[in-house]
């Protein structure tokens, strides 16, 4: 009864944040540039600031003009300034923390400013918007009568001259106010253990015998901890574990892949998946309806957007266009200005809007993680849907896969060579590689024009990879954790080659 009671009073204060959505919903491109010019205004007098003269920019066009799109390399140096204890050079509030990130499986590693404003009016406001979005899609829900499983990075905390970095997962763990960890598992101290195996055991023993309510985590990462709890306790399906467990809140990869296998660890009508995305550079985007394959655009979290059409990325004839020019069904480049101080910057993400009133997206890939090497602009929208669909018509799970083309070499033609790991080979290997084939032509004319008559490109080459092949790569790299990615699409055959050379 007292549980009851106290579900019934966090959904009601949780739900009192909806208006504030419909008002970003009904006037978005005046919010959106009311934050820009706030943004500006509290930084005129940082370092940047000064640069670009911030004070007499009073409209988008005039910071456009002005400040250049960066990437990381650009802003390194500011960067290590600040984490060497330099104060108001991008930001004017002192920065402590640092999200450590190297994107997907990149050698270097980036530190991504996280100010004390992002954790608040970003990233956990975004963390009770999620719960917010889908209490108010679901009336009966009786998420607070029991405990979150959550599964972030596998990193400590690092201090370092005054300034903290780690994993974003560690560092929002960290700052988590008491009541908060008293509605999660595992426990606080389990989930920043920095040895992923350890940890992994350890989450086990934690979470079997708590009343699991909802799921939080990478689909891929959550996925091998969820089949360790099923084989500890000898369950057939997750629901005899925690039969209360009612939604599954996931993000930083495509579910497609995974989302049958999901189905069959909660095998019940009115299980819950939603989707978020989130990065270290800020919270996005939240799926606002059931059983949406979009996500509403979040445009009060600190974090003014833009976006650079993928058609003109990367060109002499590259633009930049604001929230209120973009079109649905285009793909774009995402570039963002953040109140942690990042000015016009590019995150590597592409997305398409599904919808500009209100502005809903669908993550297609990364800037960097497509396969155009014979002007076939593949993203991973296309082969995760593509992926998804035939492994259904094949009955088979997949647990990783990427891919890479072959190129041409005199009058070979070129192909695509993928590297999938199954949980359960497919009977039929060629039957499967051509069927995959087929559903990505279905998907991506430009690859379908490209493989008509095999007049450029042969039909795609498949590689098996061994069990757990992804996971030892990974570990040769140390990059075990819940917020490393499998680089999906890649443009060389850096990746492959390594993956190809483990597998022989």
């Amino acid at each position: 009864m007292a549980l009851s009671i106290i579900n019934s009073i966090v959904s009601w204060i949780l739900k009192k944040r909806i208006h504030q959505i419909e008002l970003f919903i009904k006037y978005p491109n005046e919010v959106q540039n009311e934050l820009l010019l706030n943004l500006i205004q509290r930084a005129k007098f940082t370092e940047i600031g000064k640069k670009y003269n911030f004070s007499s920019i009073l409209t988008y066009q005039q910071f456009a003009d002005r400040v250049p799109v960066s990437v990381y390399e650009d802003i390194e140096p500011l960067i290590e300034r600040t984490r060497k204890g330099e104060n108001n050079i991008f930001w004017a509030e002192p920065i402590k923390y640092f999200a450590k990130s190297s994107g997907t499986t990149n050698a270097k590693s980036k530190f991504i400013p996280v100010s004390n404003d992002a954790l608040e009016n970003c990233h956990y406001k975004a963390g009770k918007d999620m719960l917010c979005l889908y209490l108010n899609n679901n009336e009966d829900s009786q998420l607070f009568t029991g405990k979150s499983l959550r599964l972030g990075g596998s990193k400590q905390l690092y201090e370092d001259n005054n300034t903290i970095f780690g994993d974003l997962s560690a560092i929002l763990i960290d700052n988590l106010p008491f009541w908060a960890e008293m509605g999660s598992t595992p426990s606080n101290k389990v989930s920043l253990m920095n040895e992923w195996t350890e940890k992994m055991q350890a989450i086990v023993k934690e979470t079997k015998n708590e009343n699991v309510t909802s799921l939080l985590g990478v689909p891929s990462w959550l996925l091998v901890l969820l089949n360790k709890v099923l084989q500890d306790t000898s369950n057939t399906n997750l629901l005899e574990l925690w039969p209360n467990a009612e939604v599954y809140f996931h993000g930083g990869i495509s579910f497609e892949p995974y989302r049958d296998q999901y189905k069959k660890l909660f095998p019940k009508d009115n299980f819950r998946f939603y989707e978020n995305y989130n990065a270290s550079e800020g919270f996005f985007a939240i799926q606002d309806r059931n059983n949406a394959d979009d996500m509403l655009l979040m445009l009060d979290y600190g974090i003014f957007y833009e976006f650079i059409p993928m058609d003109t990325f990367g060109t002499s004839n590259q633009k930049t266009v604001p929230l209120a020019n973009v079109q649905i069904n285009k793909s774009y480049a995402v570039v963002i200005t953040t109140n942690a101080g990042l000015w016009r910057y590019l995150i590597g993400d592409t997305v398409r809007f599904t919808s500009v009133n209100p502005y809903r997206i669908k993550i297609t890939g990364r800037t960097k993680h497509h396969i155009n090497a014979f002007g076939e602009e593949l993203m991973i929208e296309n082969t995760d849907t593509a992926l998804a669909k035939t492994a259904k018509e094949f009955n088979v799970a997949i647990v990783e896969y990427t891919a890479a083309p072959v190129f041409m070499k005199g009058l070979e033609k070129g192909a695509h060579e993928w590297m999938i790991e199954f949980k359960e080979n497919p009977k039929d290997l060629k039957a499967f590689a051509k069927k995959l084939d087929e559903n990505i032509q279905s998907l991506n004319s430009d690859y379908e024009a490209k493989r008509y008559n095999s007049m450029t490109l042969n039909e795609l080459v498949l590689n098996v990879a061994k069990p757990n092949l992804f996971h030892l790569w990974l570990e040769k790299k140390d990059k075990l954790g819940g917020q490393n990615k499998i680089p999906r699409l890649s443009n060389d055959r850096f990746y492959l080659e390594q993956l190809i050379n483990m597998n022989n």
